[in-house]
């Protein structure tokens, strides 16, 4: 049996759907959660949300040891966390990065990501349909 691919949510990501609607839009975490199951056409996923970096930090570990890949949004700490950033240069398999907007047509303080150096590949801007994107990459290059 493969792996779970860890599907790893950031701050203030279990307001989605109520927090700037015009910017990330209706669609709530737990939608998005079925989406990925869906997708995965019953591969095992990890889904996890959290608004404390030392949890996020801990969930890549768990990774680390039992995951496939990883598909992190790390919504805020994407520009700040260092510790995330160590953790995930830990992580052999493949990490993608995630943000629903896309972060470079928004203010300058979302344009530097201190995850992209170790990600696989980055997606921005396709809203949710963006952890679609995610998983079915993942699974693409597992099987490739």
């Amino acid at each position: 049996m493969s792996k779970p691919i860890y599907v790893i949510n950031g701050p203030n990501l279990n307001r989605l759907g109520k927090r700037e609607p015009e910017i990330y839009g209706h669609t709530t975490l737990a939608e998005v959660e079925e989406m990925c199951r869906k997708a995965a056409g019953g591969r095992a996923i990890v889904f996890r949300q959290s608004n404390w970096e030392g949890q996020v930090v801990d969930w890549i570990h768990e990774a680390i040891d039992d995951g496939s890949a990883i598909i992190i949004n790390p919504a805020g700490l994407t520009f700040t966390s260092i510790p995330i950033l160590d953790a995930l240069k830990m992580f052999k398999g493949p990490i993608i990065e995630l943000h629903i907007s896309n972060v470079h047509r928004r203010e300058a303080v979302y344009h530097k990501s201190l995850i992209s150096p170790v990600a696989t590949a980055v997606i921005a801007g396709l809203q949710v349909h963006g952890y679609v994107a995610a998983i079915t990459a993942i699974l693409a290059r597992e099987a490739a």
